[in-house]
């Protein structure tokens, strides 16, 4: 039944709806020079959706006959998903305006993709899961292939697609054998059917839903799509697609499993270890000999992955929070990282990819080989920035659930891991130069940059307001 009050725990939605409406009727009458006016009205209606998190909180957990969620682990995903949609957009147009005319159609799309990640992290009904998850994917796909005169994008916005589209048959069916086993679509319902026991019916379900989320977050053996994609697409897109999508499909990940799945821990735990160790190695091992800088963040990105499931693996309130707490300083390391790779240009403006070509960075442009050097060490672990925080905070959660041979295992990976950011900061300040900067970067671009390096090397000023937050969203679902 519909109601002010589920209305009001949706305000977020509705705010971006209307925004994103309107400033598409904006674009549309007022063409590509409407771009800048469409970035910045984006970026102060994701800044509203935010501030109207507090209204959505204030209504109470459950909306809509319980599918949808408006309680402290939604309004936490939701604030990083905003702030980082908010990011790829003020870091865009800069980028597209090398060649051509930014495009007022940009930042509506990442609106369309935020409503759909809010539903995904309120969902409280596999249906509800199912329509956010495919709204977002719909706005990624022709993100993906934004630039349409390159051919990169265009084969990046195609292989999302299909592969996009083979995960979602095999989500929908895992739904479909969740209920046909279950009885109910809603996550309430199939966690009461799961503490009579786990059938082979709801086995086969539970399963083929994890191999879908897993193709969302891109997880080992679903990543195939990432590499190519991340590389392929235009880079604030990129930035947007490591940030926002991923916070979406983890805290997703973290409320089925917990809420859904959750008498059935003892079987999906083995699965997400599973995938916490493969995309741990794959993602370390694999990066060692990547030459293209987006590429090699892509197989970062699968490393990442594996480490915050690593707190998810654990089953508990700490576990999560943990989850959630390395989300949020990875989101601060992965858009300060791509605020600097836009700035890698030659003399005539151009981007620059190729990690062989950073070597002399740090002669021509010093602030920016040190922020970028910050963001690497911090990816790495390396105490005392914030990264160190983050892994430490998934390792503890884990030995204290019995799960230490994964913490070791994720300890040893790390080191391996370090190699290609360590690559990556030598090439800079030791390599003899073999290309000629631009002066200066964008003003933008360096005051996020900025304020993201500042995060990181400051961060543990903030830990107990972020430990706090997180604690609070985990044991919302708990």
């Amino acid at each position: 039944m519909i109601d002010s009050a589920s209305l009001l725990a949706v305000v977020p939605e509705l705010i971006l709806t209307v925004g994103g409406l309107a400033l598409m009727l904006v674009a549309a009458f007022g063409g590509d020079g409407s771009a800048r006016l469409v970035n910045w009205l984006s970026v102060i209606v994701l800044a509203i959706a935010g501030v109207s998190l507090s209204c959505s909180l204030a209504h109470g957990p459950d909306a809509f006959d319980g599918l949808y969620r408006a309680d402290a682990f939604s309004a936490f995903a939701k604030a990083l998903i905003y702030g980082a949609a908010a990011a790829a957009i003020l870091l865009a147009p800069r980028f597209f305006s090398v060649g051509g005319n930014p495009r007022p159609e940009y930042p509506v799309l990442i609106l369309f993709a935020a409503i759909g990640m809010g539903m995904m992290v309120s969902a409280g009904d596999m249906l509800t899961l199912y329509v956010g998850l495919e709204m977002n994917s719909l706005a990624s796909y022709v993100l993906a292939s934004f630039m349409r005169q390159d051919v990169r994008s265009s084969e990046a916005g195609l292989k999302y697609f299909v592969l996009g589209s083979l995960a979602s048959g095999i989500l929908l069916y895992g739904i479909s054998l969740l209920y046909g086993f279950t009885g109910s679509t809603a996550f309430d319902g199939i966690s009461v059917a799961l503490g009579d026991g786990v059938s082979k019916g709801e086995l086969f379900g539970l399963v083929f839903v994890l191999a879908g989320l897993a193709f969302k977050i891109s997880a080992v053996p679903f990543h195939m799509w990432t590499p190519d994609v991340y590389e392929g697409a235009p880079t604030p897109v990129t930035t947007f697609f490591a940030s926002a999508p991923k916070v979406a499909a983890i805290g997703l990940t973290v409320r089925v499993a917990i809420e859904a799945l959750g008498p059935a821990g003892l079987d999906w735990q083995q699965i997400v270890i599973f995938v916490a160790l493969a995309s741990i190695l794959f993602g370390a091992v694999a990066a060692i000999g990547q030459t293209n800088i987006k590429r090699l963040m892509a197989y970062s990105s699968i490393n990442n992955v594996g480490f915050a499931l690593i707190g998810l693996a654990a089953g508990t309130p700490a576990g999560a929070a943990a989850t959630m707490s390395y989300m949020a300083i990875y989101v601060i390391m992965i858009i300060g990282g791509f605020a600097c790779i836009l700035q890698l240009r030659d003399a005539d403006g151009k981007p620059v990819e190729e990690i062989a070509k950073l070597a002399g960075l740090s002669q021509s442009r010093k602030g920016l080989a040190a922020a970028l050097a910050i963001f690497m060490f911090s990816m790495a672990g390396i105490p005392p920035l914030f990264g160190f925080w983050a892994k430490f905070l998934v390792f503890d959660a884990a030995v204290a659930s019995g799960l230490t041979a994964l913490a070791a295992f994720g300890i040893a990976m790390s080191v391996i891991g370090a190699f290609y950011y360590l690559k990556i900061i030598k090439t800079m300040y030791f390599d003899e130069p073999v290309a000629t900067y631009e002066a200066k970067g964008g003003p933008v671009e360096n005051i996020i940059l900025t304020a993201c390096a500042v995060v990181i090397v400051l961060g543990y000023l903030l830990n107990p307001m972020l430990d706090q937050a997180s604690a609070a969203a985990a044991a919302s679902l708990f």
